[in-house]
Parts: C-alpha cells; sequence; structure tokens
C-alpha cells in the first residue's frame, strides 16, 4: 500500500514537472519582474506603477470591442516602463485632464500628453512619438500642392485639420467629412486628392480600414506625445526620462508604432506647408484655441489587441513592450468621433 502511494506521487510529480514546463505556452503565463528601481516613496502604490491614460483617444488608447478593456500604443508604452522600473502596472482612464489627476494622486505618470501645451503644472519628458497635422495623399511620389493650387482636401469636420486646411489652402480646398473614415474613403474615390489629419490618427485608420495612403508633409509644425510627471517627484522623474530613452533609442517604440500604425512614422524630415505672408493666420497658438471643436477622431473597425493590464484598474505585471508587441491582431481599441485632439 506505500508502495502505490509513493508510485502516484512519483507520477503526480511528473504530472506537475510538465505543466510546469509547458506553462510557458499558457494564456496566464506572467513575466517575472525585474528588481525595483525606484523607491516605493516614489509610487503611490507601493510596487505598483499608475499610468494615466486617455481611453478615449485611440490609438493611443481605447476599449476594445469585446471585452472593454483598455489597449493601444499608451499600454504598451506603460507596459514597458512598469518592466524597466521592476513594477506591476496599473491602467487608469484619467480621460483628457492629466492635471486632476497627478494633482490628486490618482496615478504616476500620465501618458499621451501633448509636447505643444504650455503647461507648468507638471514635468514632461522628452517626445516618444511625433505628430502634427498631415497631409496624406494615395502615392507616396504625389507632390506637395503649392498653397494657391486649390486642391480638394479631405478632412473631418470641425476638426483641427480642417482649420489648417482652410487657414493654408482656402475654404474651397476643403472637402468636409462627418469622420476619418470617410475622408479616406473620399481620397480613395477621388472625390478629394489629399486628407488632412493627425499624423497618428490618420495613419491608424487609414492601415486599420485597408486604405492606401502615405504622409506628404506637414500642415504645421511637428509636436508630439510625451509623459506627464508631478513636478515634486523627481526620482520618478528621473526613471521615466531614463526608461523613455530606451524605449526611443533601442526601437522599442518602432515595435510599438509598426504593431498599431503599420508603419514607423517619421517626421523629422517632413516638409512643412507655410500660408503665404499676405494670409491672415493665427498661428499653432490659433489651433489650440480651438478647444473641443478642434477634435478629431479614430473611427477604426480594425486593429491589435496587446493590452499589458485589463484596464480596470486591477494590477497587471510589467511585461516589456516588446512582447506585447507580439500578440496576435485580434480585437481593436474603438473610440467616438471628436475622442482626440488633432
Amino acid at each position: 500500500m506505500k508502495r502505490w502511494k509513493i508510485g502516484v506521487l512519483a507520477c503526480a510529480c511528473v504530472l506537475c514537472l510538465s505543466v510546469v514546463l509547458t506553462g510557458c505556452n499558457s494564456s496566464t503565463y506572467e513575466p517575472q519582474l525585474k528588481d525595483q528601481t525606484v523607491s516605493s516613496s516614489a509610487l503611490g502604490k507601493s510596487g505598483t506603477l499608475r499610468v494615466g491614460v486617455n481611453a478615449s483617444s485611440a490609438p493611443l488608447a481605447g476599449q476594445t470591442s469585446s471585452s472593454s478593456r483598455i489597449v493601444g500604443i499608451d499600454v504598451d508604452v506603460a507596459a514597458y516602463l512598469a518592466d524597466q522600473l521592476g513594477a506591476k502596472l496599473e491602467i487608469v482612464d484619467v480621460g483628457n485632464d492629466p492635471v486632476s489627476a497627478l494633482s490628486g494622486g490618482n496615478v504616476d505618470v500620465v501618458l499621451g500628453v501633448d509636447s505643444s501645451e504650455n503647461e507648468a503644472d507638471y514635468w514632461r519628458s522628452n517626445v516618444y512619438l511625433s505628430t502634427g497635422v498631415a497631409l496624406f495623399a494615395k502615392n507616396a511620389n504625389a507632390e506637395v500642392p503649392a498653397v494657391d493650387s486649390k486642391p480638394k482636401i479631405a478632412a473631418q469636420a470641425s476638426s483641427r485639420s480642417s482649420w489648417r486646411v482652410t487657414n493654408l489652402f482656402g475654404d474651397g480646398s476643403l472637402v468636409t467629412q462627418s469622420d476619418l473614415k470617410s475622408a479616406f474613403a473620399a481620397m480613395d474615390s477621388n472625390s478629394a486628392q489629399y486628407v488632412a489629419a493627425d499624423a497618428v490618427i490618420g495613419t491608424y485608420v487609414a492601415h486599420s480600414n485597408g486604405y492606401q495612403a502615405s504622409i506628404l508633409a506637414l500642415l504645421q509644425t511637428p509636436s508630439g506625445y510625451c509623459a506627464a510627471v508631478p513636478k515634486s517627484n523627481t526620482e520618478l522623474q528621473s526613471a521615466i526620462s531614463s526608461a523613455m530613452a530606451t524605449l526611443v533609442d533601442g526601437g522599442v517604440m518602432d515595435i510599438i508604432e509598426e504593431k498599431w500604425l503599420g508603419s514607423i512614422i517619421d517626421l523629422d524630415d517632413m516638409p512643412v506647408v507655410k500660408a503665404p505672408t499676405s494670409r491672415n493666420t493665427e498661428g499653432e497658438d490659433g489651433e489650440q484655441a480651438e478647444g473641443e471643436s478642434g477634435s478629431e477622431g479614430a473611427d477604426a473597425s480594425q486593429g491589435a489587441d496587446g493590452a499589458s493590464a485589463d484596464g480596470t484598474g486591477a494590477p497587471a505585471t510589467g511585461a516589456s513592450a516588446t512582447e506585447a508587441a507580439g500578440n496576435s491582431a485580434t480585437d481593436a481599441p474603438t473610440a467616438p468621433v471628436g475622442g482626440v485632439i488633432s
């Protein structure tokens, strides 16, 4: 009887070992956390990096249609930051109010902050994703239209992009559309020659819906998205700054961009269309003054899933963004029209 029990126990041990060895293929596998590189006093919740995102700003962040998880570029960036800090990750939807989220202590860092904003209430990192109002064409070798050539340019109604079109090319050039998907459909059907849209959002919508589109030029000086941290938390500022540098310089950001956008956005050498000196323009600050009327939303039905957190506020382990970027494309973040300032 005793020998029988020993034999059963041995078989059970072998079975358990096989489960451990094959566990890497299980959907419940979680990578081992690195040693924490910041003190617990630098985090609002011990061992956890709480990252704020705007869940109505696809492709930066949006809720999946199937499970309402928050996924997107900023979620993958957040996963990388948490991994570098050796912390668990908690994603928090803070909407478009990073100041309140940071000052209220609800999060440690906020992603997706516009680098062009003149906000003095928080520290900002270097840009991790460049953007700006861009001019798209079907043919990558198309010529950039002259401002007096009266080109037909589709743009979402009441968006910052439509404002730039009328400001640069005149009212007659604007082909108003209800959303960005319709704008790219208009270009695809030759109802318009070009599309004006935020470089990141436009690339995402075109790629997600199968439209051929390339950025020819910018209609404004490029800006970008950065991370925000409370001014008083200098230790976390240093850690985030270092992690962001590794994210960009190490090529991880390129992987994340290709995952969500289908390509890497490089605006460094992109020409910028300028208005004639005789035309009265408000400049970049005038665009910001549009407020909510200057919004532009991603309305995409396809994309990639790759959430590193469940988006409900529950902690998740800080898996590296390179791992997150390897997930299969099964679900997409969706956002209402007007959900993203562009």
